[in-house]
């Protein structure tokens, strides 16, 4: 049969199938067929408005497309109130370190701790004037619950160091091991974090180390910033540790989204990519490998400003995405989170940091040093009254300590399920 009695054919039976749909028959295949087509049109539509027309392309080696993007085509702008923003490309000023607590050890510490880069430097590099996005693919968007919950956390993620009912801190299956502050007015915070690559049990579990700046309460109005790295297969679809940020002003429900796959984030670097691989990672007995991040409120633009290392600002979160966080934070906090499905009915054997307990210390456990937050002044500080939360230490835990090198630093994590943990 030729091509062409082939397609006149084909359109032929489709056409029969229509009518068949249009006169009630057939209805369980016609509602399949309509209901993959309205899916199929739902996800293209998306990757229209997240794949921006790129003025280059960078094929990652692992696997990832890294689009270097015009920065006024970026996703922020889809946002109705950026149609007319003028992009801040620097911050007004940046957090300083008090002279009192800029000290350095006469005798330094012999751990070797090495810099990190992305994966996707390796094969090129994003001119000025623009900015690197991580292409989303269609198989990305299929991974989530709907279209609409693609690049969104679910509800009640945030570590409720306050509750005093354990249960319900943990009803979400997400559980936590965390430094934090309360009880202020905070604007900003940095720390330096460890980076490994733990194990992920569940394609819809993951694995992350961030720092979380918060206002209003943790019900439905709570306000987030949030920024680290994460290993997350549903996200991203392989298990690398990877850079990410994450918004929300309504407490995960409607608003935010991780790294630039909603409008709101506007990006001004063109050398780091949200959601891109972090290369090498720490291993046990081996280099150990952090990443510094510093997130503050700009006291003349009122945005929220985030750094990558001590040279790469690479953006900010204008003010007015937040309610509470126009303002200033209230709580401040720094730590691990993972999801256990207790798939098997067991807990699930998802590592947080490396994967060890805090007690086995520098090159094994996991951790996070010189965490400070940022006061009225635009000041870097130390922290004062610092609490630990975790929802089932026999699984994950966390242990403050502070010296003159890292400053106020914790160690935090752990295997998940093991004879104490079930």
């Amino acid at each position: 049969m030729s091509a062409a009695a082939h397609f006149s054919n084909d359109r032929v039976y489709k056409g029969f199938l229509v009518w068949l749909c249009f006169w009630g028959w057939l209805s369980l295949t016609c509602a399949g067929r309509l209901s993959v087509s309205s899916q199929n049109l739902q996800v293209h539509k998306h990757l229209k408005r997240l794949n921006k027309p790129a003025v280059k392309s960078i094929q990652s080696p692992d696997g990832d497309i890294i689009d270097c993007v015009h920065i006024s085509k970026q996703p922020a702008f889809d946002h109705p109130f950026l149609k007319d923003h003028k992009i801040q490309m620097n911050p007004s000023t940046t957090p300083e370190l008090l002279f009192e607590e800029n000290k350095v050890s006469k005798k330094p510490k012999v751990e070797r701790i090495s810099p990190v880069t992305q994966l996707w430097h390796q094969n090129g590099v994003c001119s000025e004037g623009t900015i690197p996005v991580r292409r989303t693919k269609k198989e990305d968007v299929l991974r989530a619950s709907s279209v609409k919950r693609y690049g969104k956390k679910k509800h009640r993620t945030v570590p409720l160091p306050r509750s005093a009912d354990p249960d319900l801190a943990n009803q979400s299956g997400h559980q936590h091991a965390i430094a934090y502050v309360e009880g202020g007015k905070f604007y900003g915070a940095k720390a330096t974090i460890n980076v490994w690559e733990p194990k992920v049990q569940s394609p819809n579990e993951f694995s992350l180390s961030q720092l979380w700046i918060l206002g209003g309460s943790f019900g439905q109005d709570l306000n987030s910033i949030e920024a680290g790295w994460q290993v997350s297969p549903d996200l991203y679809g392989d298990n690398n540790t990877r850079l990410f940020t994450y918004w929300t002003s309504d407490a995960y429900q409607a608003t935010g989204c991780y790294n630039l796959l909603c409008s709101g984030f506007i990006q001004v670097n063109s050398q780091i990519a949200m959601g891109a691989s972090i290369s090498p990672v720490s291993g046990f007995h081996n280099p150990q490998y952090d990443i510094s991040i510093t997130i503050w409120k700009d006291p003349k633009e009122g945005h929220w400003w985030m750094q990558f290392g001590d040279g790469y600002v690479l953006g900010y979160w204008p003010s007015f995405l937040f309610s509470y966080l126009a303002d200033s934070a209230s709580i401040v906090e720094w730590g691990g989170e993972v999801v256990n499905m207790e798939e098997d009915g067991h807990h699930t054997t998802t590592q947080m940091g490396s994967g060890q307990f805090p007690d086995a210390g520098f090159s094994k456990a996991s951790y996070f040093r010189n965490i400070q937050v940022v006061d009225s002044s635009n000041n870097l500080k130390e922290p004062k009254g610092i609490n630990t939360f975790t929802e089932k230490s026999n699984c994950y835990d966390v242990e403050v300590s502070k010296n003159d090198d890292w400053g106020h630093y914790f160690y935090y994590g752990g295997p998940g399920r093991n004879p104490n943990c079930q």
